[in-house]
């Protein structure tokens, strides 16, 4: 499959939608990193923020492997095809709850809850975080943990059907987070309330759904000549 410029231009404005959801829903986490390091508050938030965004690229990138050693086993031109539409449907899933108009995103976190119990030992072998390697690791922890956001993102993710694809979307949406959640403070705070107003969360969900509908057609729209070139610049279709 190849790499999508929509698809990954959906993750990254996922990420600027979800900032506050991230901020609500880890504020507690996010700021009690600074704790660790008196004096160094924005260093310490930047070392947590990067392990975090590690994370959900390692995570993007085991999803997406696993997605393409699926379909290399199967060699179906129809799996393919269904993959892509699914990768299609989940983004315009994830639009309509970004709106709020697709059921709550935190129900998606249930099937992470076995592997954070898993992981959760590792926590307190990484305290007391006074070293900066310490911080990353604990950074690399949040990533994995249940989210509803970032695993919808993961679903897209394995759908890529590749590691550099799956990597890519998931360090796109890590990215684009990284303007409300590392400051967490006033300019964070103003950013996240900007993103917020309804004008724009509409336009930007808006596009989410666009991305989501063009991945789900583009097999087809391939078959108007006047199209091709701009679906392939775009990475829609594969280049021959």
């Amino acid at each position: 499959m190849p790499l999508d410029i929509p698809v990954l231009t959906a993750a990254f404005v996922a990420g600027l939608l979800g900032g506050l959801h991230c901020a609500v829903m880890c504020g507690g986490i996010a700021t009690g990193f600074p704790a660790m390091a008196p004096g160094r508050a924005l260093g310490v938030a930047w070392q947590a923020n990067l392990g975090r965004v590690s994370g959900y690229t390692v995570a993007g990138a085991l999803a997406g492997g696993l997605g393409g050693g699926i379909l290399r086993l199967a060699r179906s031109d129809t799996l393919a095809l269904g993959v892509r539409v699914a990768a299609g449907l989940a983004l315009v899933l994830l639009a309509l709850r970004l709106l709020g108009r697709g059921g709550r995103l935190d129900l998606l976190a249930r099937p992470g809850q076995q592997l954070w119990q898993w992981l959760r030992p590792l926590h307190r072998h990484l305290l007391p975080a006074d070293r900066a390697w310490r911080r990353l690791a604990l950074g690399a922890l949040w990533g994995w943990m249940p989210c509803g956001l970032s695993l919808s993102l993961l679903s897209v993710a394995w759908l890529q059907a590749n590691a550099l694809g799956g990597a890519l979307v998931m360090a796109v949406f890590g990215l684009a987070t990284l303007p409300v959640m590392v400051p967490l403070t006033w300019s964070g705070a103003r950013i996240g309330r900007g993103l917020q107003r309804p004008g724009l969360r509409m336009a930007l969900a808006g596009f989410i759904l666009a991305a989501g509908l063009l991945t789900i057609a583009a097999p087809w729209l391939m078959q108007v000549p006047a199209l091709h070139g701009v679906l392939s610049a775009l990475g829609c279709i594969p280049r021959h």
